[in-house]
């Protein structure tokens, strides 16, 4: 709450509206951006995606004409997708709000132009498609993906380099400590997104 905040820093309200105006300026995302481009454990990166369960005071009917607040429908409910690029230190590079709905494929593709100059890039089985594999290779960057088991061509990747995948997984365990991440309370993409940047910033780069 507003309201606990240490007297030292202004009135409540004052903290709240500055708030408010820094996540419509994107200042937060803005902060993040730069301290994870300073990474130097980009020669293996990871890609993967969690939901967050939206909370109903979230989810209200949005007028028309509003802008999107990210919250989707799925068999779990109301969700928010979290999609996330981390390096090889299991530390977030780049991260994505979507619909619950939207496909790992979606978000990959959105991500893509996130992606440093990296060697090897690690994902699970939800990334395994041609046209995924074939824009990381005109990247220059080589994916570790284990093939579907519908696959009609086998697809080939390094199981031990693999198994550093786990670092991405332990990465959402962590932001999602946060009860105000794992528990999605705001209305507006751009205050639950600036919500996410200070908590990655907190733990992870600072």
């Amino acid at each position: 709450m507003w309201r606990d905040a240490p007297a030292a820093y202004g009135p409540h309200k004052t903290l709240y509206n500055r708030f408010i105006r820094w996540s419509e300026a994107g200042v937060f995302n803005q902060i993040f951006a730069m301290l994870a481009g300073k990474s130097q454990a980009t020669g293996v990166v990871m890609i993967d995606a969690t939901y967050l369960k939206a909370h109903r005071t979230a989810a209200s009917l949005l007028k028309k004409g509003a802008l999107s607040r990210r919250i989707g429908r799925t068999k779990g409910g109301l969700n928010t997708k979290l999609h996330a690029v981390c390096d090889g230190d299991g530390r977030p590079l780049a991260l994505l709000l979507s619909e619950g709905q939207v496909s790992d494929y979606k978000g990959a593709a959105t991500l893509l132009s996130a992606l440093p100059d990296a060697h090897v890039l690690l994902a699970d089985k939800g990334y395994d498609s041609n046209w995924f594999r074939q824009a990381l290779l005109s990247l220059g960057i080589t994916p570790c993906i284990p093939g579907r088991k519908g696959r009609k061509q086998p697809a080939t990747y390094d199981p031990e380099l693999y198994k550093q995948r786990n670092l991405i997984e332990r990465m959402f365990g962590r932001i999602k400590d946060w009860r105000r991440i794992h528990t999605r309370y705001d209305r507006c993409a751009h205050t639950f997104t600036s919500a996410i940047s200070i908590a990655a910033v907190i733990m992870f780069w600072l």
